[in-house]
């Protein structure tokens, strides 16, 4: 995460996502103010899942004292515009990985789609309860499975989340030496 005084300097790479996903709002008629971009540039520099309240103290300053609101009304824009997804199990927000690179923009695989009035917006997560690192994931079997299940129920679908709990690979690793030290412990005849 770039250390920064002025809360509005991102990364370069940051910068660039920034002007992505700033053309797509003005593809589907949104409008980028300073307040959303700031706190998507926000979202994307975190390292982990962020609240809304972080955000909040990240953008004050000793001349600026914005009220949880005006976060709210951000984050409820960038999440339907589709450039933010919410974990709901950490009450946090990630930015969508998908939409800030170059996909195309009516792929039929790809997790964001707009059909007539509506956009269904879909994603998958893979969240690890030790170090709450997320990783977005999409799959286009587990959408299709998804609409077919809808189909089948006469259910329209506008949005799905799919939240995985476990251990990220770093710290199942981590976990392993500590599993086999615990079961030689309880089981020593094992040994």
């Amino acid at each position: 995460m770039t250390d920064r005084t002025n809360p509005t300097e991102f990364s370069p790479s940051t910068l660039i996502r920034l002007e992505r996903a700033e053309a797509l709002c003005a593809r589907l008629g949104g409008r980028m103010t300073q307040q959303r971009r700031e706190i998507l540039g926000l979202i994307l520099d975190a390292e982990t899942p962020v609240g809304a309240y972080d955000l909040l103290e990240k953008i004050k300053t000793p001349d600026r004292r914005p009220a949880p609101p005006t976060v709210y009304r951000a984050l409820d824009f960038l999440l339907e515009h589709g450039l933010i997804h919410r974990i709901e199990r950490l009450s946090a927000f990630v930015p969508c990985t998908h939409l800030m690179q170059d996909a195309p923009a009516h792929d039929p695989d790809h997790c964001h789609e707009h059909d007539h009035d509506t956009c269904l917006h879909t994603a998958q997560f893979l969240i690890c309860r030790t170090c709450k690192a997320v990783t977005e994931i999409a799959e286009s079997s587990v959408l299709s499975t998804l609409r077919d299940i809808c189909r089948d129920q006469n259910f329209v679908m506008q949005g799905a989340s799919v939240e995985v709990i476990g251990l990220c690979a770093d710290c199942a690793a981590k976990a392993r030496p500590a599993r086999k030290a615990a079961h030689k412990q309880a089981d020593p005849a094992s040994s």
